[in-house]
């Protein structure tokens, strides 16, 4: 499977990458491990592919850059890779090809062809993704490009990601107590928009070329560690400080303002543009919030201040980071 600059794929030991005159290479790598970023209970074959895949395209899409090639690098547990009886059965004996079918299904939608990878025999599930984006030589979108006086948006809904993980624990507990077997539960309907949430996330790979080709955002990253975490990273490298208005958030219909400033999983965008610059309602049909403003840094203030009905409170960082938590 090749595509453009990609001059040989899958078939030799190593794949060949032609970037074009002007252009530079963005390359990002995501390890997805069972218990900690996917559990066999929660999630479908395709989900773990689509989430795998999704983590890197939505930080290609933070930069502004364009998906090139994906490498995977699978383990699997031999009853799943290979099952020969035991605990093995119809759902198991075709995970890999599942898996599959989400992540390819979602590299097609972006142009992202699979240009190589390996798979071995692994004690647990995992999946190590490596993404190459090309972009503009200087011309790619950063963390530390924010000065105080620009203006702070987000792509999307946020808060949705994270609302999801409470059901899907519910449903796995009522599956595991009407059947045997690691097959997730069947998703009621009343819940499908909201756990779609985290289970298909779409990454904004559109929205961020958008705002690279008329060079509108200042800095930019993705929300996948959750908006108080994210923005503090985008302060740290930019160093500024901001200020976020809780009334302005576009809290998705299921979650709540907590889930909004610390779930993490939406992988949205967060940016920031100058006050003069005019940036649309919506972005290749996706709305765009704005939701608070960049500061200058001072002594005593908070690195970031959260404006609510009772008056403005310092918002700690309350994230995910990695060693703490649950499921990302």
């Amino acid at each position: 499977m090749t595509g453009s600059g990609v001059s040989l794929g899958i078939g030799d030991d190593c794949a060949l990458l032609r970037p074009r005159r002007g252009e530079e290479f963005a390359v990002t790598t995501d390890l997805c491990i069972a218990g900690r970023h996917f559990r066999l209970d929660w999630h479908t074959p395709e989900s773990v592919g689509h989430r795998a895949l999704a983590r890197g395209l939505s930080d290609l899409a933070a930069m502004g850059a364009k998906p090139v090639a994906a490498f995977l690098s699978l383990g699997l547990p031999r009853e799943l890779a290979n099952p020969a009886g035991g605990w093995a059965s119809a759902w198991q004996e075709s995970w890999t090809a599942r898996f599959l079918d989400g992540l390819l299904a979602l590299a097609a939608a972006y142009k992202t062809p699979l240009a190589g990878g390996d798979l071995s025999e692994t004690p647990i599930p995992l999946a190590d993704i490596v993404l190459i984006g090309s972009v503009p030589a200087g011309k790619a979108l950063l963390r530390s490009g924010a000065r105080p006086g620009d203006l702070l948006y987000v792509t999307g809904s946020i808060g949705g990601g994270a609302a999801a993980l409470p059901h899907l624990e519910r449903l796995a507990v009522q599956q595991k107590a009407r059947a045997s077997g690691l097959n997730p539960a069947r998703i009621p309907k009343g819940l499908r928009a909201l756990l779609d949430r985290h289970l298909s996330p779409q990454p904004r790979v559109a929205q961020g070329l958008w705002l690279r080709r008329r060079a509108l955002a200042s800095a930019a990253l993705d929300l996948s560690d959750g908006l108080s975490t994210d923005l503090t990273h985008l302060c740290e490298e930019s160093r500024v400080a901001a200020e976020i208005d809780a009334a302005l958030l576009p809290i998705h219909p299921g979650a709540n303002l907590q889930y909004a400033l610390h779930g993490g999983d939406d992988y949205e965008l967060l940016f920031t543009a100058a006050s003069a610059t005019r940036i649309p309602k919506k972005i290749a049909g996706i709305p765009v919030t704005r939701i608070g403003r960049i500061l200058s840094p001072r002594a005593g203030r908070p690195t970031i201040t959260l404006l609510t009905a009772q008056g403005p409170q310092a918002l700690e960082p309350q994230g995910w980071e990695h060693f703490r938590g649950a499921i990302s």
